[in-house]
């Protein structure tokens, strides 16, 4: 009658048609998830949880809470108002006569919804058993009180019906008509014509009115909030849901035709309790009000009880919730059930019910919408054990209802909607930082990785171009222990590049029972968790170190997305110092490392593999085309502290990018040179390293014209659109020790022109014995003078020879000339990886 009422008939059924779209989509996305697996206690947030995780599912589990709790008061105070309407005392007198004797005030209605609600405990507190007889026998209450009214639409004589309305300090007096089966009536009742609510004295309107009649439509949602209690749920709950809703439309457009071709527009709108006045049997119709709202009241009640209780089980608020676990001897949870009651009946103290039903209607609709879009989720992740029984849904009908519910939400109450969705977020990061993690499965997974896949099809090697280059670093690390720093170093390199820490495991798998790489796979995430580092693992078996590598650098990566910048430790005798609990990532902790990784080598055993098999590495990434990078002292490296020192000087990064091995060909603008320069501007980018300052160093020699060629560096630095100091380092008296500057090498001629071809091909001079160990100390001193220190330096590392029985001396020059110098990195690039076009 209210609804009708105030909207008329068309205005009504289109909020029936637009509440039961709603609902039928969010039934169809229900029984989709219902009849995916087994379903446990908590009903709407079993489902979200297990399907969207903690974060999602702990706070619409506490929305979905709260709106049961709204709904079991509100139903508790809808029975008060119609208790009242029956037995209270008219306004305007002191004494109650015949059946009018109950008082009437905030207090006394209190009082009653006190009493009303401690009935709905007491039914709770027995179980779920005498709850669902309870509910049955009230069913058949309701059915029979259905078929009197049904029955009274056309047996009833027109009448007129007096309605007794508070006014002021009394009372006023408006005649309603029953009219029985007018046209006329049908007609003036087909429109709309909001008035103001006797019972609140607001003016009413479309959305306020939609608010209240939906709340009759939130029961669909009783069956799955039983899920624990169910023998069937999959089977009960679909069957149940859908029945339930067919039904309860169907009855509500025919009760809504019925009343507006009988009764006006003043009984509709002035005496909600109107049926009692033209039913057959009056007292039935009170009963029948009576049974379906205390139905209701216990309804919400117990599914809010449940709801609590799962939330306590899967510990998502810690000990916020411990309370709500204890249950009874048959597994009924009193505590839940109590707590749940203690929360209704505050709410019970907001009053009359058209106060709350706003709020309440704004809940259920956000609950609603994020089981469609649990259901959207999972049929768009195409999970292969996504296979429901349940088929009739597609991802069109889930979207509708998430449409539907934010669409109504914002019509109904705006500011509520608003302070919902507000509240939700807050709860999701609160979830998302304080929860601990569970092992239900995340969506969000499922969804990456559909995304991902689908995007690395589209990353086409065939359309890379020079300028979106960007590093993508293999990391070879022995031990974490040693290495955590140049860890940390690396990922400050990758300039939101692909970056993998790759480890090769001596062994042979024909000799093992299992494989021993994924017990340590654990070990290694949890390392990239601490050190918060955005990197991959990548671990492989191999018979050598070396094999491993060429494994790692064949296979790591996927598509387009594959390493192109292989970085290891520096070979050399220094004995290896764990870093790891030194590190700031773990300086903070109580507990020891809890990292799965064996003591480093002792320093006099022996190493993993040789001098001769590391060069052997350096020069297989070089035929693969992948650029090298070789780490020495990083472990040296403090950051935090080079990146704290006073403004004044900033830390600075000295980048040499000339061979100085190789004088003789000392260019700035060869592709290796280039790439070192790109590398020590991609440091500096960095956010940890924004206040370092470049230094580049252009070694000139006397009569060589250094000002042209330091304002050609100038101009290709301003081309490079990179800011560094240049500082000009005259280097003859280091370039007089050099081999080639001498007549002719030590016991022997000098170069012939085939020697200097293949000199210049490998970019190692074809004799590597005729680089002195003097010369490799004089350029070791130069860059060592070169002051203020820096924190971190950048030198151009050599080719490999050709001839890899000379690999032990080039490891031999290039720890000469990397000795004392602090971290430094070695750098040779095979990749043009600088453009200066748009």
């Amino acid at each position: 009658g209210f609804v009708v009422g105030h909207a008329g008939l068309y205005q009504a059924l289109a909020m029936f048609a637009v509440a039961y779209f709603i609902i039928g989509m969010t039934v169809l996305s229900v029984c989709a998830i219902a009849t995916n697996g087994a379903l446990d206690a908590g009903g709407a947030y079993y489902m979200i949880s297990r399907a969207l995780g903690p974060e999602f599912g702990g706070s619409i589990g506490i929305m979905f809470f709260l709106a049961n709790v709204c709904g079991s008061a509100l139903y508790v105070l809808g029975l008060v108002e119609a208790v009242v309407d029956s037995f209270g005392i008219p306004p305007g007198q002191k004494a109650g006569t015949g059946v009018h004797v109950l008082p009437q005030s905030y207090w006394y209605e209190l009082l009653y919804g006190t009493v009303l609600l401690a009935l709905c405990l007491l039914v709770c507190l027995v179980g779920a058993s005498i709850y669902a007889k309870a509910t049955f026998l009230i069913f058949l209450i309701v059915a029979g009180v259905l078929g009197t009214i049904l029955v009274s639409f056309f047996a009833t004589r027109p009448i007129g019906v007096p309605i007794r309305l508070p006014h002021f300090n009394g009372s006023e007096t408006e005649n309603g008509s029953f009219t029985g089966f007018s046209l006329a009536t049908l007609r003036d009742n087909l429109g709309g014509g909001y008035g103001v609510d006797y019972t609140t004295g607001q003016m009413m309107s479309f959305s306020s009115v939609f608010a209240v009649m939906f709340n009759g439509c939130t029961g669909i949602m009783a069956g799955s909030n039983m899920s624990g209690d169910l023998k069937r749920p999959s089977y009960s709950i679909p069957r149940g849901t859908i029945s339930a809703v067919l039904f309860t439309y169907l009855v509500y457009n025919l009760l809504a035709f019925l009343m507006c071709a009988t009764c006006n527009r003043t009984l509709l709108q002035k005496d909600y309790g109107f049926l009692r006045d033209i039913s057959i049997f009056p007292p039935l119709v009170t009963v029948g009000i009576y049974a379906a709202t205390l139905s209701a009241a216990m309804s919400n009640l117990i599914g809010a009880s449940r709801i609590l209780y799962a939330l306590a089980r899967d510990d998502l608020f810690g000990r916020a919730l411990a309370l709500a676990k204890k249950t009874s001897a048959s597994g009924n949870p009193v505590m839940a059930v109590i707590l749940s009651w203690l929360v209704v009946q505050l709410v019970l103290f907001s009053g009359k019910l058209n106060t709350i039903a706003g709020v309440v209607t704004t809940f259920f609709l956000l609950v609603y919408a994020t089981v469609n879009l649990a259901c959207l989720a999972l049929e768009w992740a195409s999970a292969p054990n996504f296979r429901p029984t349940f088929r009739y849904f597609t991802w069109h009908t889930c979207l509708l209802g998430i449409a539907g519910c934010c669409v109504m939400m914002f019509l109904i109450s705006p500011v509520s909607a608003s302070a919902s969705l507000g509240f939700l977020l807050v709860l999701l990061l609160a979830l998302h930082y304080l929860s601990p993690s569970s092992t239900w499965g995340y969506i969000s997974q499922a969804l990456i990785f559909h995304q991902v896949r689908k995007y690395l099809l589209m990353l086409d090697v065939r359309k890379d171009h020079v300028k979106f280059w960007r590093p993508q670093m293999l990391l070879m690390v022995q031990n974490p222990r040693g290495s955590a720093r140049l860890i940390d170093f690396v990922n400050d390199l990758k300039k939101s590049g692909l970056y993998v820490l790759g480890h090769v495991e001596l062994q042979d798998l024909d000799a093992l029972p299992s494989d021993p790489l994924q017990p340590q796979q654990d070990s290694w995430l949890s390392l990239v968790d601490k050190l918060n580092v955005k990197a991959f693992i990548s671990l492989t078996l191999a018979p050598s170190v070396r094999h491993g590598v060429r494994q790692l650098l064949f296979t790591s990566g996927l598509g387009g997305m594959r390493p192109n910048t292989l970085v290891l430790g520096f070979y050399d005798d220094a004995a290896p110092q764990d870093g790891l609990a030194q590190h700031p990532a773990f300086a903070s902790a109580r507990e020891e490392v809890p990292l799965g990784f064996p003591p480093l080598r002792a320093p006099a055993a022996p190493k993993l593999l040789s001098a001769r098999e590391y060069v052997g590495i350096v020069a297989d990434a070089l035929k693969m085309l992948r650029n090298v990078l070789l780490a020495r002292q990083l472990e040296s490296l403090d950051k935090a502290w080079e990146l704290r020192r006073a403004a004044s000087p900033p830390p600075t990064i000295h980048v040499w990018p000339v061979n100085l091995l190789r004088p003789d060909s000392a260019r700035y603008a060869d592709t290796c040179s280039l790439f070192l320069l790109q590398m020590a501007c991609v440091l500096n980018m960095a956010r940890a390293w924004r206040r370092a300052r470049l230094r580049l160093f252009l070694c000139v020699e006397a009569g060589a014209m250094p000002h042209a060629q330091e304002e050609k560096l100038r101009q290709l630095l301003k081309d490079l659109r990179i800011q560094a100091q240049i500082q000009l380092v005259p280097w003859d008296a280091i370039t007089r020790l050099h081999w080639q500057t001498r007549r002719g090498p030590p016991g022997g001629p000098a170069p012939t022109g085939e020697e200097e071809e293949e000199e210049g091909a490998v970019n190692f001079p074809a004799n590597a014995t005729q680089v002195s160990d003097e010369y490799v100390c004089a350029a070791n001193k130069l860059v060592l003078e070169q002051s203020p220190a820096p924190a971190v330096r950048f030198l151009y590392l050599p080719r490999p020879p050709a001839d890899t029985s000379l690999y032990p001396l080039y490891l031999h020059q290039l720890e000469l000339l990397t000795r004392g110098l602090g971290p430094t990195v070695l750098v040779h690039g095979v990749s043009a990886v600088t453009s200066t076009q748009l």
